[in-house]
């Protein structure tokens, strides 16, 4: 067969890799001038950093077992993880148990809920029960009115904006599932969170992935622009495509495999039957809008600080040199300020220099001695469609793969669920939707 697939993310190069190896011919045309999407890295002091923060779980095991397929395997390091949490105008340890009975934001009973509440959560296997509630109702109900107020309702509110109360509970539910698939064994290891990195960022594992490829005599294109997904009799028959910023031209294909955000779809092809259309238009994406500061020292002590405090302009702080260290950059501290925006947000629309300087002040809030001489570079970045909205009842608001027009496929983030993004399930689902292709095609 001949396969042309659009985006050379993570599930765009994944199937690519399987349809190469299976001897078919695959072209994967990515319009950014980098491969990996939302993964994709820059340079910092010479090494690349991923625009958005990443690491990998346990459970990961798609991508994992991607990384030791590519032979990269002793490129991972795993690592404690360190959490903190930012209520009541101080920064609290966020991490373990003790941690927990030492959070007075809450009341002491509240806590003693909280932490049973959590380890049933963790311990649940069934989700399918949880998605008719919203997790603002439920978790109030099952975790109590302060845990619900001090805790989730602000998490909620900065991850999700105005849609903070209709988030189906499913969601909630994954988070804790995968950490508890993040621990570690035995009476100290599960209460301690270990993640990895693979040392030679996630761009180096999409460099050599498409290098893979093209060694099996595929081909991965960057800067090049899909303009229009070519139906003739009813089904596939191929793609305009700019490539490299050339002029327009035709490339036939048998099959093609869409990895795009689900209101991209219908520009790109049309008539497109209402039922499925729906499934695509309904979607709501927030964008990823991240300041990366390269500081002279450390803001924190922790890698991932979630900010409860709704009056501080950012969602989290992610301190990435508090899990691989300052050497490995050149001595630079690396502090992620994210925020999940909707296109026309304030903060969206704001120029780097002017989001940096309206975060600047309320780094003191988190560490008193900060001052901006420690900032000794910043860098800004969004990255659009980051995050899928799910409400209530989301299973069955998803577009399957099988486009209704023969030939055509569709692979990303808001066919993930239950599981929230991520490089790890985008890996699955290409692999999945390759061999759901070729299997379409000899059957």
């Amino acid at each position: 067969m001949n396969i042309g697939i659009i985006g050379a993310g993570a599930a765009g190069l994944a199937a690519a890799l399987d349809f190469a190896g299976q001897g078919h011919k695959v072209d994967v045309f990515e319009s950014a001038p980098f491969l990996g999407g939302q993964a994709s890295t820059f340079p910092v002091n010479g090494v690349p950093l991923e625009r958005g923060y990443h690491h990998l779980f346990r459970s990961d095991a798609a991508i994992i077992s991607l990384i030791e397929e590519l032979g990269l395997g002793d490129r991972l390091r795993w690592i404690n993880s360190n959490v903190g949490y930012y209520a009541n105008g101080r920064l609290w340890p966020f991490t373990s148990p003790a941690d927990l009975l030492r959070f007075r934001p809450l009341p002491f009973a509240d806590r003693i809920r909280l932490g049973l509440f959590t380890l049933r959560l963790q311990r649940r296997k069934e989700w399918a029960s949880l998605e008719g509630a919203t997790a603002m109702e439920w978790l109030r109900e099952h975790a109590g009115r302060n845990a619900c107020e001090t805790i989730f309702e602000p998490m909620l509110r900065g991850k999700f904006g105005r849609h903070h109360d209709q988030i189906t509970m499913a969601w909630i539910w994954n988070k804790f599932a995968l950490r508890t698939a993040s621990r570690g064994d035995g009476l100290i290891g599960k209460f301690r969170e270990r993640l990895a990195y693979p040392m030679g960022s996630f761009g180096e594992i999409f460099d050599v992935l498409a290098d893979r490829i093209r060694s099996l005599g595929g081909d991965v294109r960057i800067s090049s622009a899909v303009r229009q997904i070519i139906v003739e009799d009813g089904r596939v028959r191929g793609l305009e495509v700019s490539v490299e910023g050339g002029e327009p031209e035709r490339r036939d294909y048998d099959q093609v495999l869409a990895t795009v955000p689900s209101f991209i779809l219908p520009r790109l092809v049309a008539n497109l039957p209402d039922s499925y259309l729906a499934k695509l238009t309904d979607k709501v994406y927030l964008s990823a809008v991240l300041v990366i500061l390269q500081l002279k020292r450390a803001l924190s002590p922790h890698y991932w600080t979630y900010v409860g405090d709704r009056s501080l302009p950012f969602l989290g702080i992610i301190e990435h040199t508090n899990f691989i260290p300052a050497e490995h950059y050149g001595g630079a501290h690396l502090v992620y300020l994210t925020n999940y925006l909707e296109r026309g947000d304030r903060f969206y629309e704001m120029s780097g220099e002017e989001l940096y300087r309206e975060y600047l002040p309320h780094l003191r809030k988190i560490n008193p001695s900060f001052d901006e001489s420690w900032v000794e570079n910043y860098h800004h970045h969004k990255v659009d469609a980051a995050q899928p909205i799910v409400t209530r009842g989301y299973s069955a608001s998803i577009p399957d793969h099988r486009a209704p027009v023969p030939g055509l496929y569709l692979a990303n983030t808001t066919q993930i669920y239950p599981e929230d993004r991520g490089t790890n399930y985008s890996v699955r689902m290409g692999r999945r939707v390759a061999a759901m292709m070729m299997e379409d095609a000899h059957g």
